[in-house]
């Protein structure tokens, strides 16, 4: 699981340029001309009594959608749809649980939808540019893998910290997400194969994962972060990518100069790429070529064009259990719509997935998706000289482009700059998580209101396991493949990426909308036990693991689980008070 440092400058830039853009919504206010909702006064004009938004299940049915829509706390800067006024205006409050069943159900699809278009089409597409871009396994894989695998995370803690209501939702997402992997999948993994860690890479990453949460433990304490201390998340980031890039090299020279000095007649061991060779070339046999037809025939573009849009594999559907056939069809809906809207490149395909008559759709849909989700679309509605809107001027030049490119390729062969559908489908993917995540957020904190909950405990539970639910999946079945060791580098992997980038760059995304520093406030006592339980955590395996000369068992497994029940109860009584501090 190791991986060097990105050397091209003007990719992280890239990077971070998207990212202030997906996730502006939040906090700037759109262009001059924009139709939006008018904005309340600043905070020095004091023209309307700012009341916490979860006093509203306090007062009389009738004037709860009053105080809604006047309260400036209750409102929500990005997204497309207000959740609170659709709660305690649209529906009666008879029917308050049928408001909240429908929430629940459109957050569970929220959360699929992160899921499958991170894993269908953001890492796809990244992993694509990693190779158009020549760039090493180890360098992807902390860098662009890292990203793709993280980047529901990730996103939700940028649109968290975009608005000072939801700042405490992004640390206990990022705070709730390590106690589960550190704790629920680390533990499973054990319990699942027993296996022995690899002790240099696990004492690295949880060393680093470590220095990662004390910081974050001090900026709580100090109440802010400031310019130089987000830089020094971002920075301790880039050292653990040169770290992780220098061991490997260290490792590897090692393992050369034993192999060259090994002895005569001694079997030599086979490198992780040779045996990758090996492995591949022994199973090279493609069952794919079982179903080719024996007569070939050139396919219309009309038929390319349909097959292209069809996201069912009607022969694995008739293999499939009937449980996966129920989840298939929730997925049928939102895998058609990405597949409409962004383009995926394959590089291990012949003809690394072009499709020209989809892929031309592509050059004016995906930048209309573009423009129509930067600012939750105020850009798209902007109107230039109030006469004509940006997504027509969008529209008009982007089919002017998918025309010459038709005419210019043919269905058989890519274009010599196909490679460029994966920017593009990056790029398009990425604002659709980021759209996604502003959903999750928006209807976390109205359920939050709801129950009076705190952000924190919303961001420790249900935001948590949602964004962690795929690595969940994923790390078991690694496990359960004989796999243990890759599994459980994982888990501490991802969660260094997610914790450094997600407040880094989050705190980062604020300051440069005018803010000289990001104000923290934690909520209460809960935010403390969150912090304590997972440094009580790490410290725990940093001491036990080597204790078991790094042999995980079954009973170091079901102690792990064990203590992630324990915390999940002290952090529930902290909430509703039966844990509390008099001096806090």
């Amino acid at each position: 699981m190791a991986s060097p440092e990105l050397n091209q400058p003007w990719v992280l830039h890239l990077l971070c340029m998207l990212l202030m853009l997906g996730t502006g919504s939040a906090a700037s206010s759109p262009p001059a001309g924009a139709h939006t909702s008018p904005e309340f006064p600043a905070s020095g004009v004091n023209q309307t009594q700012v009341v916490d938004c979860r006093d509203v299940c306090g007062l009389n049915a009738s004037d709860r959608c009053d105080f809604i829509r006047t309260n400036p706390d209750c409102h929500s800067d990005g997204g497309y749809l207000d959740y609170l006024e659709g709660i305690f205006c649209h529906f009666p409050a008879s029917l308050l649980p049928l408001a909240i069943t429908l929430y629940a159900f459109w957050l569970l699809y929220l959360f699929l939808i992160l899921g499958v278009t991170a894993s269908k089409f953001f890492c796809p597409n990244l992993s694509a540019i990693a190779i158009t871009l020549k760039l090493s396994h180890n360098v992807a894989g902390v860098t662009f893998l890292a990203f793709g695998n993280g980047a529901p995370d990730i996103f939700s803690a940028l649109v968290a910290f975009s608005d000072p209501h939801t700042a405490s939702l992004a640390l206990g997402a990022l705070f709730g997400a390590g106690v589960l992997v550190t704790t629920v999948v680390a533990g499973g993994i054990a319990i699942l194969r027993p296996f022995t860690a690899a002790s240099r890479p696990f004492l690295r990453d949880i060393i680093f994962y470590m220095v990662a949460v004390f910081l974050t433990f001090v900026a709580l304490y100090l109440g802010r972060v400031t310019l130089a201390w987000a830089l020094g998340y971002l920075g301790l980031y880039v050292f653990y990518v040169v770290t992780v890039v220098l061991c490997t090299w260290i490792y590897r020279w090692q393992r050369g100069r034993s192999l060259v000095y090994s002895m005569p007649g001694t079997p030599e061991m086979l490198s992780d790429s040779e045996d990758d060779r090996v492995s591949s070339t022994t199973n090279s046999y493609d069952y794919r070529e079982e179903y080719q037809p024996l007569l070939f025939y050139q396919e219309t573009t009309a038929h390319i064009l349909v097959r292209a849009l069809n996201p069912l594999n009607y022969r694995k559907w008739r293999n499939k259990p009937a449980y996966w056939r129920v989840f298939k069809v929730f997925k049928l809906p939102v895998e058609f719509l990405l597949l409409l809207t962004v383009p995926l490149v394959d590089p291990d395909q012949e003809d690394r997935n072009w499709r020209r008559p989809l892929n031309c759709l592509h050059l004016v849909i995906s930048p209309l998706v573009l423009v129509l989700t930067l600012q939750s679309g105020a850009y798209g509605v902007y109107e230039i000289g109030g006469l004509f809107p940006v997504w027509g001027v969008v529209v008009i030049a982007c089919t002017a482009v998918a025309a010459v490119t038709f005419f210019a390729t043919s269905n058989s062969q890519p274009p010599r700059l196909h490679w460029t559908f994966a920017f593009l489908g990056f790029l398009t993917s990425a604002l659709w998580i980021n759209a996604a995540a502003t959903e999750v957020v928006n209807i976390l904190r109205s359920l939050g209101v709801v129950f009076r909950l705190s952000n924190t405990v919303l961001g420790l539970t249900l935001l948590a396991w949602g964004n962690s639910i795929g690595d969940v999946f994923s790390d078991f079945t690694l496990a359960r493949q004989g796999y243990p060791r890759m599994a459980f580098s994982a888990c501490f992997g991802g969660i260094i990426f997610n914790i450094l980038v997600g407040v880094g760059l989050g705190c980062l995304l604020q300051m440069s909308r005018g803010h000289m520093e990001v104000k923290l406030e934690p909520d209460g006592l809960l935010v403390w036990v969150l912090a304590g339980a997972l440094g009580l955590s790490l410290v725990c395996s940093l001491v036990s693991v080597p204790l078991q000369c790094f042999q995980l068992n079954r009973v170091y497994g079901c102690c792990l689980l064990l203590f992630y029940v324990a915390f999940l109860m002290a952090a529930l009584l902290t909430e509703f008070g039966v844990i509390h501090l008099k001096s806090v």
